[in-house]
């Protein structure tokens, strides 16, 4: 085993626990990168990442750059003479920062590369409907998500699973697949393999950053699309839409789950049906989706019962 020595390179959560798990696996972290301090939230409260506050805990160097190729950042990432960069969920990095270390810089992406390259696979796995997503650890090269593969890891999804269970699951999963990505990389004998060896003939689906706009759901769609596209922008960034009335009142939410009522279409698309009780449904293409869990705007996430107890919606209703 060779004596590795990294710097890691990460951000939210998920960076957090993959962080957490090489450490408790006794490797040399030499030091952290993150991103720099932003305020958050209506009090503009100056918000630590979770990958800050990993390092902080275990006493680890931190760097939290502006720019990645600021040359004191290089320098001083240069002090701490790593041989491994590990990156995971962070900023597309620099060639002049990953061709530093001697045994390379690997990442971990959350989907069976070369399928679902970019910002959101998560996500966009569910919102295609996917039945199977997985991990990849690949070496860094000059372009976005292509490198070569070290390890590949597939893992089911369920019919109903949200964005955020699947993450919760893939985190965990990663913890292990990072782990024995440097036990690899330590142990010499890696056998790599270009990602046109899996790319098949099936067409290559990207993962693009997720606007607000495309958060928006459109009810000309089947009830399918649309129960998708809904778990697979939950709990974050939501999907959302828009309920007007007949007389101009307008409920601008968040949609966080739904269900599906298969049904011949009865009514024009967007017509929103209730009982204000515990029912809250609206036509699609091919039949109703059911609205579970909503969030009002300025109001807290809640049931559709707890949202009608507050909010009636009397006469018609439609979405914009």
């Amino acid at each position: 085993m060779k004596n590795i020595r990294i710097v890691y390179f990460g951000t939210p959560e998920f960076a957090a626990s993959q962080l957490e798990a090489i450490l408790a696996a006794g490797f040399d972290v030499a030091a952290v990168v993150t991103m720099p301090d932003k305020p958050a939230g209506r009090g503009k409260k100056i918000q630590f990442s979770e990958v800050k506050k990993t390092a902080l805990a275990h006493g680890l160097p931190l760097l939290q750059p502006e720019k990645l190729k600021d040359p004191d950042f290089l320098s001083q990432l240069a002090t701490y003479q790593a041989n491994l960069f590990i990156v995971v969920a962070f900023r597309m990095l620099p060639a002049v920062v990953w061709k530093m270390p001697k045994l390379g810089t690997f990442n971990l992406h959350a989907s069976l590369l070369p399928q679902y390259r970019g910002a959101a696979p998560i996500n966009f796995a569910l919102i295609n409907g996917e039945t199977e997503t997985g991990l990849t650890t690949f070496f860094l090269n000059e372009e976005i998500d292509k490198g070569d593969i070290i390890m590949r890891e597939k893992a089911t999804i369920r019919p109903d699973e949200t964005a955020g269970e699947l993450h919760d699951e893939l985190m965990l999963l990663g913890n292990r697949i990072v782990v024995e990505t440097i036990k690899k990389i330590g142990q010499g004998c890696l056998s790599t393999q270009n990602q046109e060896e899996f790319a098949g003939n099936r067409p290559l689906k990207s993962a693009p950053k997720i606007t607000k706009e495309f958060c928006r759901i459109n009810w000309h769609q089947d009830c399918l699309t649309i129960f998708n596209h809904i778990r697979g922008l939950s709990p974050y960034p939501a999907a959302h839409t828009q309920l007007v009335s007949g007389q101009g009142n307008s409920i601008e939410m968040k949609v966080f789950a739904s269900e599906i009522e298969a049904e011949t279409p009865t009514l024009p698309v967007g017509t929103v049906v209730t009982d204000n009780k515990t029912v809250l449904k609206i036509m699609a293409e091919d039949g109703f989706v059911r609205l579970t869990q909503v969030q009002q705007a300025g109001k807290k996430n809640m049931s559709v019962a707890d949202f009608l107890r507050g909010t009636q919606l009397l006469g018609e209703w439609k979405t914009a």
